[in-house]
């Protein structure tokens, strides 16, 4: 029987550092972070592992990194805000 696993996205944020639910696509993610720069800095919300939800205000200066990587599949990972759970919440 071969182990389930799942891609995990980890964003940093300047000092700080989140893992993405899964359902959240990081290409979308760099999109709207794109737009909020680009329209001189606004306020990103995006589901974090723990089915959390997190805003962060992007702006010129605002240090972001996308990075995955393969994890064990956690079947409560499912991004789902009303089906919060325990857990890490950043990095």
């Amino acid at each position: 029987m071969s182990e389930q696993t799942m891609t995990r996205t980890q964003i940093a944020v300047n000092d700080g550092a989140f893992y993405l639910a899964q359902g959240q696509s990081p290409e979308e993610l760099k999109r709207r972070i794109e737009e909020a720069v680009t329209a001189g800095g606004r306020f990103v919300t995006f589901t974090v592992v723990g089915n959390r939800e997190v805003s962060v205000l992007f702006t010129v200066s605002t240090s972001v990194a996308l990075s995955l990587e393969t994890v064990h599949y956690d079947v409560r990972d499912n991004g789902e805000l009303a089906e919060p759970y325990g857990g890490f919440f950043n990095a």
